[in-house]
């Protein structure tokens, strides 16, 4: 999967709630109640990950998961990162 040129990116992750552009990866802050609402979180995220195969970079924080995507393969975001993004949104 080809990685997308800068200026799609941009202009694709502005249409994305609370998602940014970090160096060669789209990121996003979640946060939930508590520690259970997190590690919830990342156990469905992580089972959408592993059907995908392709798997996010995640820093859990007491009741904040920081998501980081990016096609490491491509060298920066392809389309299964946007893909995966929704999938971290529909599960919040």
């Amino acid at each position: 999967m080809a990685k997308l040129a800068p200026d799609d990116v941009e202009a694709r992750v502005k249409a994305l709630t609370g998602w940014s552009v970090e160096g060669d990866a789209i990121v996003k802050e979640f946060r939930f109640g508590g520690f259970p609402g997190a590690i919830a979180f990342v156990v469905r995220l992580g089972m959408a990950a592993e059907v995908a195969n392709h798997h996010p970079d995640l820093d859990i924080r007491y009741n904040r998961v920081r998501v980081a995507l990016s096609t490491h393969s491509e060298g920066g975001v392809t389309e299964k990162d946007f893909a995966l993004a929704a999938e971290a949104d529909a599960g919040q």
